[in-house]
């Protein structure tokens, strides 16, 4: 009798929506911290579908590298996407109010995503240290099949990680008010404001954050660990310098998507009370949109085979206005 009481306490205590408050003190420059925001969305929007579309189109880019790539986008894109619309619908129109499970589904989405990017760019690593420490059986062992099933494999790993955070969410208790100091539904933003007992919440979130970004890292290091290796031991220096230039793409992606996250984390966990609100709540829309809007600046930059293919795509359609 008494469990049920307490589940019906706990469902009257259930808040209908959460107000997202945007950046707390900067209210008055809402409309100014929109138009970085989306500039960068809309960068992030046409440059990935556009580099999915050029991987999917141009033959000389059909190979596992790029597919990984494409992937990144696909993540990429789909995470900002989450995020972005909602905060400048908060900035530019004043609607903060979010449905209580419309909440805890984009709190699923965001951490599940950037889980999905950790992975992606692990894979992208592993994809690397095969190129280049097993060049002649490259093709043979990252098949279509291999690179479908890694891909499979990290989508599982988030979502069976990460569902957990909902259930662990939805059971607070919520007596504190429905205002969350922030621009999105984020995991422990929104148990903050319960006047439960958030400490499992804290210790399964880092967990989690263990388990995806600490294995990845780890896997990350060990990857390059032996790049270095089967790189320094290249007799030519002209040979190790190619071998090396084919991964500065992609540890300028790795910079862009960990070093925002890594201070996210540190902050979220022990600077809170020495950083104000305001500066944690930008950095951490920073750390979702910075990886969507660079990357595929810095890989259409640095990997030739992209720049040839945007370059042939573009006189491919100029050729055929002309022919109209």
């Amino acid at each position: 009798m008494s469990g049920i009481m307490s589940g019906a306490n706990i469902s009257s205590m259930t808040p209908g929506f959460f107000i997202l408050n945007g950046v707390p003190g900067l209210e008055s420059t809402h409309i100014w911290i929109s138009l970085p925001f989306c500039f960068m969305y809309i960068i992030a929007v046409v440059g990935n579908c556009g580099l999915i579309y050029l991987i999917g189109h141009e033959e000389a880019l059909h190979h596992p590298m790029y597919y990984f790539l494409a992937l990144l986008s696909f993540t990429d894109v789909t995470l900002c996407t989450t995020t972005v619309p909602n905060m400048l619908c908060i900035f530019w129109f004043n609607l903060k109010e979010i449905d209580f499970n419309g909440c805890l589904a984009q709190m699923f989405f965001v951490h599940m995503l950037t889980g999905m990017e950790s992975g992606v760019l692990m894979l992208m690593a592993l994809d690397r240290y095969v190129a280049i420490c097993y060049p002649l059986r490259y093709a043979t062992i990252l098949t279509s099949a291999v690179i479908a099933k890694a891909g499979l494999a990290t989508l599982l790993r988030g979502v069976m990680l990460i569902f957990p955070f909902t259930f662990l969410t939805k059971r607070l208790p919520y007596c504190r008010g429905n205002f969350i100091p922030h621009t999105y539904c984020d995991h422990m933003s929104v148990a903050k404001v319960s006047c439960g007992k958030v400490k499992v919440n804290a210790i399964y979130g880092l967990l989690a954050a263990l388990l995806i970004g600490g294995f990845d890292i780890f896997c990350i290091s060990m990857s390059y660990t032996m790049i270095l290796r089967a790189v320094v031991s290249l007799s030519s220096a002209d040979a190790r310098h190619k071998a090396f230039s084919t991964c500065t793409s992609h540890i300028c992606a790795i910079v862009i998507t960990y070093v925002p996250a890594l201070f996210t984390i540190f902050t979220h966990r022990f600077g809170e009370k020495s950083i104000p609100p305001h500066v944690h709540i930008i950095i951490a829309n920073l750390y979702l949109m910075l990886p969507p809007t660079l990357n595929p600046i810095v890989y259409g930059v640095k990997t030739k085979q992209i720049r040839e293919g945007v370059i042939k795509l573009l006189f491919k359609e100029k050729d055929i206005l002309s022919a109209k």
